[in-house]
């Protein structure tokens, strides 16, 4: 087997077990925010650090996902081309997409997070509120999380795409594991 096949499936299988794994901060997000609606209205008792965790769940459930979201193809595209594509043409776009648009992008993110990132680390930042959750620089690092995470999903795509034109892999066995 091809180190490529062996790379891009690495990369999938990655995303895929951090995805299903951060999935279940949706069952998270909903008890807790039962919980603090009853907390509310039932017995109008409030919680800084209750809300504040929803806020550390829905960020990190948005932004370790968006790998596993790119794997299954589950961004929003406008493929008014792609849709009908024979598969070459799809690798392609995929192909130039990334190499174009994805990875410049995450670049960019990462250029400009890093050194936020990094600020926060230096003074280990946490909460503006009294009772607030600490971890404030923990959660900014889940930016340089995603940025790599969906980085190395567009590198399993352009790879898949390499494959396909070359005629390493068949174009349904890239769409079958890719999920596109």
């Amino acid at each position: 087997m091809s180190a490529l096949i062996v790379a891009y499936r690495a990369i999938d299988r990655l995303n895929d077990v951090i995805g299903r794994g951060v999935s279940w901060l949706a069952l998270f997000l909903v008890l807790v925010q039962f919980i603090l609606v009853i907390m509310r209205y039932v017995f109008g008792v409030g919680s800084v650090m209750t809300q504040e965790s929803l806020i550390y769940a829905h960020g990190v459930l948005f932004l370790m996902a968006a790998g596993y979201t790119l794997l299954h193809n589950g961004h929003v595209r406008v493929d008014i081309f792609y849709r009908e594509a024979p598969p070459r043409r799809k690798a392609i776009i995929d192909l130039l997409g990334v190499l174009i648009l994805l990875l410049p992008f995450c670049y960019l993110i990462w250029y400009a997070a890093y050194p936020y990132v990094m600020n926060s680390w230096r003074v280990l930042e946490g909460s503006k509120e009294t009772s607030g959750l600490p971890g404030i620089f923990l959660l900014k690092t889940v930016i340089l999380v995603f940025v790599a995470l969906v980085a190395l999903q567009g590198l399993s795509l352009a790879l898949r795409s390499i494959l396909v034109l070359s005629g390493r892999i068949d174009p349904a066995e890239a769409e079958i594991e890719g999920g596109n």
